[in-house]
Formats: C-alpha cells, sequence, structure tokens
C-alpha cells in the first residue's frame, strides 16, 4: 500500500519528498515518451511527430497545415516544417484547391499509408494515448494541478517563455 506523501511545510532550503516523487514522475513520463518516438523512429524511419501526422492525414484526408497544427498541438511553422520533411519523404502530398490556389491541402501519399500500417502504434504516442484514455475527471484534475504549476512557474520567472517543447524536431 503506498503511503500519503509527507506534505509538512519544510524549510526553504529543503525539498519535500512529495515534491521529489512529482519531479521523478514528470522524469519518468519524459523519458517514456521519448523512448516511445525513438522506438518509433527506429522501427519505421520516421519520427513519433511524423508518424502522428500521418494518422492525423489518414483519418481526416485534406486537412490544412494549421488545422494539423492544432490537432497536434504545434505552432504552425513547426508543423509546415514537418510537412515539408514527408513531403520530400514522399509520405505525403500538397493539392491546392481550384477555387483558391492559396489553400492547400495535405494528403497521404500510397507510400504514406503503407508506412502507418507497419509502423508500431500507438501512432500518436503513448503519453496522448494514456491521456486520451484517462476519464474525464482524472484529466480535469490533472490538467488543474498542472495549471497550478505552470503559475507557480510563471511567477518566479516570466523570462522562460512558458512554451511547449518541440516533438524531438530534429527528424520531425
Amino acid at each position: 500500500m503506498t503511503s500519503a506523501p509527507d506534505l509538512a511545510v519544510l524549510p526553504a532550503n529543503q525539498v519535500s519528498p512529495a515534491a521529489l516523487d512529482v519531479l521523478v514522475r514528470f522524469r519518468v513520463l519524459i523519458r517514456t515518451a521519448q523512448r516511445h518516438s525513438q522506438w518509433i523512429e527506429r522501427q519505421s524511419g520516421v519520427t513519433g511527430a511524423q508518424l502522428w501526422a500521418l494518422q492525423e492525414l489518414a483519418d481526416d484526408p485534406g486537412l490544412r497545415v494549421g488545422e494539423l497544427a492544432k490537432r497536434m498541438a504545434l505552432h504552425q511553422s513547426t508543423a509546415s516544417n514537418m510537412v515539408d520533411k514527408l513531403d520530400t519523404m514522399g509520405l505525403l502530398r500538397r493539392e491546392r484547391g481550384s477555387a483558391d490556389q492559396r489553400v492547400v491541402r495535405l494528403y497521404p501519399t500510397p507510400d504514406g499509408l503503407a508506412l502507418l500500417a507497419r509502423a508500431p502504434s500507438p501512432a500518436r504516442g503513448v503519453l496522448l494515448e494514456a491521456l486520451r484514455a484517462m476519464d474525464g475527471a482524472a484529466l480535469g484534475g490533472l490538467q488543474t494541478s498542472l495549471d497550478a504549476l505552470l503559475n507557480q512557474i510563471r511567477d518566479m520567472d516570466s523570462g522562460f517563455g512558458m512554451q511547449p517543447m518541440p516533438f524531438m524536431e530534429g527528424g520531425a
């Protein structure tokens, strides 16, 4: 049986065991996501983020780059760079709209769909799939707690920028 964390107030120069336990859990989450992405890349030749993008396009062909970025919680320039790489690899194709040539739609190619079919799963990554599997109350509680943590960080130093980490962009 797991004991309750030590929540006693400690002097400013000491860290509570509960805070250290939470830090360890964050490290496990981050490392698990990194290892899964690295495994995806070794198995399929694309990064975890690239595989996720292909999954989104297979599920909903014809997305625009901005729509893909929103679904993946990425900055549009990050998604655009990833689309360029997938296009260069022959895994997706761009198609301009007939009415408005500025609108570019994205579609997986047959090679992209074949890669997706043989790639390891989950294509969207273990962390997102685990979050999707949580019940609403637990997910809401986690979001509230993480927001409180982010507010603490923001209060300590606004210079951090509070931006999400890009996916391992070496290959995305």
